[in-house]
């Protein structure tokens, strides 16, 4: 425990900042978890960019979740002066003792500036410029390419403040929620699909880099079909991506249950707890999958499976092995948006892994 720990029975109220992109958001529900058994007589808020607080509300740790609505922008100086007001206004009603800021965003330094809890903690900046220095009063020591994951690195910012996360509080959790749950059940009736007797295929990503080939895919969703599994096919509402799925889905010979554009994310958590297996990219899906306890087969390409795999779920990654150069965390090969890792990884290496993890795991 370090020398500078902080008494946690001082701690009426904490907020977690966390303004990343979905998946980054889902990898710090462990973090509120955390707190919230070790820090019991506290309250745990969060904040979130508005479009991923699907991914942390009705964590069972959670007093509040406030949001950051990116299109305040584009509705004018003044429009966005008030709801900036009104949010700040809001956390300041709080009165938290402890800040733990999980990203080297700025703006969370200035929130921090601006709430001055009692106790803050964020990760170090390279460079680590003096007004950052002096926003927090502790700073937690931020190594990348270490081979740790991206989940154990955000529970850092605790350890650094003396709060020992046990075993029993790492894992992922997200919530469908009783709605979600009804709508999916009703999918499934609809689409005479049982729970725990289809495959949950999610290839597309909003980075085109981190994607199999359309021909893969299909490839993959006949040979699944052939041995018995239905697949079901998602894509979030963003017109590449649902071009992507149209065009795996004309290519298949096999039928598919192309529900591209059409789930909310609580929908997509119900469907996919429902699954036998999830076979993604690198992406929040294939999060959601780890959270809601599905066995996954993860493709990877330019990103690290070691600081990004499926946590705490039967898995299996899919990756060449005949790169050495990945992950290189590259935006394609020479950064041309199309990674041979990828477009070369066969599809009998992908079957086999789900063929593997289809038949060593059941779903009630």
């Amino acid at each position: 425990m370090p020398g500078d720990a902080i008494p946690i029975e001082a701690v009426r109220r904490a907020l977690v900042i966390k303004l990343r992109h979905h998946g980054d958001v889902l990898l710090v529900s462990p973090v509120l978890t955390v707190l919230g058994h070790r820090l019991p007589q506290a309250e745990i808020d969060a904040l979130v960019y508005a479009e991923t607080a699907p991914m942390l509300e009705q964590h069972p740790s959670l007093a509040r979740l406030h949001t950051i609505d990116r299109s305040w922008k584009r509705q004018g100086a003044r429009a966005q002066a008030l709801a900036e007001w009104r949010l700040l206004s809001d956390l300041r009603s709080r009165d938290y003792d402890l800040v733990v800021h999980l990203t080297d965003h700025a703006r969370g330094a200035w929130l921090t500036r601006l709430l001055a809890p009692r106790f803050s903690v964020a990760p170090r900046r390279d460079p680590n410029p003096r007004w950052w220095r002096g926003s927090f009063t502790h700073l937690c020591a931020q190594v990348r390419g270490d081979g740790r994951h991206t989940v154990e690195r955000n529970l850092d910012a605790l350890r650094r403040l003396g709060i020992q996360p046990r075993e029993e509080d790492r894992s992922l959790v997200l919530v469908p929620g009783e709605d979600a749950t009804r709508r999916v059940a009703a999918l499934l009736d609809e689409h005479r699909l049982e729970p725990g007797r289809f495959v949950h295929l999610h290839p597309a990503s909003r980075w085109r880099f981190k994607c199999w080939p359309v021909s893969s895919n299909a490839a993959l969703i006949d040979a699944l079909h052939g041995d018995g599994w239905p697949v079901v096919l998602t894509a979030a509402p963003d017109e590449a991506e649902l071009r992507m799925v149209r065009e795996i889905a004309a290519a298949a010979r096999a039928p598919v249950v192309q529900l591209g554009g059409t789930l909310s994310l609580k929908d997509m958590a119900a469907l996919t707890a429902r699954a036998r297996l999830f076979v993604g990219v690198d992406s929040a899906p294939m999060h959601v999958a780890a959270a809601v306890g599905t066995p996954a087969v993860a493709l990877f390409g330019p990103s690290s499976e070691r600081e990004w795999g499926p946590w705490r779920v039967p898995h299996r990654i899919a990756a060449s092995d005949a790169h050495p150069c990945r992950p290189c965390g590259l935006d394609g090969c020479g950064g041309g948006k199309v990674s041979e890792c990828l477009t070369t990884l066969p599809v009998q290496r992908v079957l086999d892994m789900a063929r593997e993890l289809l038949a060593s795991t059941a779903r009630s």
